[in-house]
């Protein structure tokens, strides 16, 4: 038989059907390979900061006997006895071998600066500890702390190491006696900053964040909210209502420190408030995420159907009455969702805090509006600049905790829209 006629139509058709094919697993392929590589770079990140950071989570405590010596509590205010005295006088009962003024020094130099208010604390609350003996677990000092989570190696060269090898026997005879143990850091999340390590902890940033946040929540949402309705249902369009769409859009992508720029000008040298305080803080942030919620309430305004505006006003309804029982009630979901992001990124705002003063270094628990305080984004930048290096562990940690509450407030975006959402 006859060998049927090639088609070269046909032939160039599937030529170019196979190049197209080949191209579209090449798409495939490097799209597969962007996302895997996206995934490995977030996880190095994970992997870095918890691998550096976990250790922040357990705090080393020395078990001392201490004699609260009647003597040293003459005066009816207990805070000016000397506790720092009661704490050397027990290391130098437990080590009766160590006389020199230097090794008296390195051997009082294990325990934490801090330990001295711990005992003010517990005499404070139960002054029957006058005159009795107790045993007492206190922090010990950074260094050590840090030696025992493995952080400093002993087998470097003394010189080498900030804990010497006379610090290391006597460390090693107090873990011999069982007066050495690692718990739970709840002084992370129950104290405030403090120049030492082992004493320093995020609840005055926490609290700091908090008031900031709700100050900002308060002014940013029905201003926000109020804007876009007005913009997107009363407003005529015009070039005037067209020029205030764009500036909003642009006011969305302006540097975050502009604001902070903007807040050190008009809210602290024309209006005189005081620096340092959430208040401030709240202002500025106020300023910078009230763009973001406009655009997101307007398109959930716009993802409202015609058809409810004009159902509504077909029965009756003022405009009022239309956007305010109608319109406004099916398009919150999209607006809450759109105000959590905005949250969201204030949480993680450090530049223009920087610009009002938050910057300082706080070390008292914030109860108010106008009390000095910081942030968690900026208490991580400060310990992020200190030089001591139990602070890298501190870091991470605080980082995970900011990280932590961004993961829920995204995921409370997420099931909002999720659990409102009317699908047309």
């Amino acid at each position: 038989m006859d060998q049927p006629e090639k088609n070269p139509t046909i032939d160039k058709v599937n030529r170019g059907l196979k190049r197209r094919y080949r191209a579209e697993r090449r798409f495939r392929i490097l799209g597969a390979t962007a996302i895997l590589t996206a995934l490995c770079f977030l996880f190095l990140l994970f992997f870095s900061i918890v691998s550096s950071g976990y250790k922040a989570f357990e705090k080393t405590f020395i078990q001392i006997e201490v004699f609260f010596d009647p003597a040293e509590f003459t005066n009816e205010n207990l805070a000016a006895a000397n506790f720092p005295g009661l704490i050397k006088a027990s290391m130098n009962s437990m080590f009766p071998e160590v006389t020199s003024r230097k090794d008296k020094k390195d051997l009082y130099y294990l325990i934490s600066p801090g330990a001295s208010f711990q005992l003010m604390k517990q005499v404070k609350n139960n002054p029957a500890l006058i005159g009795q003996k107790e045993l007492i677990w206190v922090a010990a000092n950074d260094d050590v702390d840090m030696l025992l989570k493995g952080n400093i190696d002993r087998t470097r060269p003394e010189s080498e190491r900030r804990i010497s090898d006379k610090q290391l026997g006597w460390l090693d005879t107090l873990a011999h006696d069982g007066k050495i143990k690692k718990t739970f850091n709840t002084a992370f999340f129950t104290s405030g900053d403090s120049r030492e390590p082992e004493l320093a902890g995020i609840w005055g940033a926490t609290c700091g964040s908090f008031y900031t946040l709700l100050i900002t929540l308060s002014l940013s949402f029905p201003i926000g909210v109020a804007a876009a309705v007005y913009l997107e249902e009363f407003a005529p369009k015009n070039r005037w209502t067209d020029i205030i769409e764009v500036n909003i859009n642009n006011l969305a992508a302006v540097p975050s420190i502009v604001y902070g720029l903007l807040g050190l000008a008009v809210f602290i040298n024309f209006f005189g408030m005081p620096r340092s305080t959430p208040l401030v803080g709240g202002l500025v942030l106020t300023l910078m995420t009230l763009p973001i919620i406009i655009i997101a309430s307007r398109a959930s305004l716009k993802s409202v159907p015609p058809s409810i505006r004009e159902a509504a006003l077909g029965i009756g309804a003022s405009k009022m009455q239309m956007v305010a029982h109608h319109v406004l009630p099916l398009a919150l979901p999209g607006m809450l969702t759109g105000t959590i992001i905005g949250m969201a990124h204030a949480l993680g705002e450090t530049a223009p805090l920087l610009m009002v003063g938050m910057v300082a270094f706080i070390v008292d628990i914030p109860h108010g509006f106008t009390d000095p305080a910081t942030v968690l984004p900026v208490q991580i930048y400060l310990w992020a600049d200190s030089p001591e290096r139990a602070f890298v562990a501190k870091t991470s940690a605080a980082i995970m905790v900011l990280l932590a509450f961004l993961f829920l407030m995204n995921a409370a975006a997420v099931l909002l829209r999720k659990r409102f959402e009317i699908k047309w």
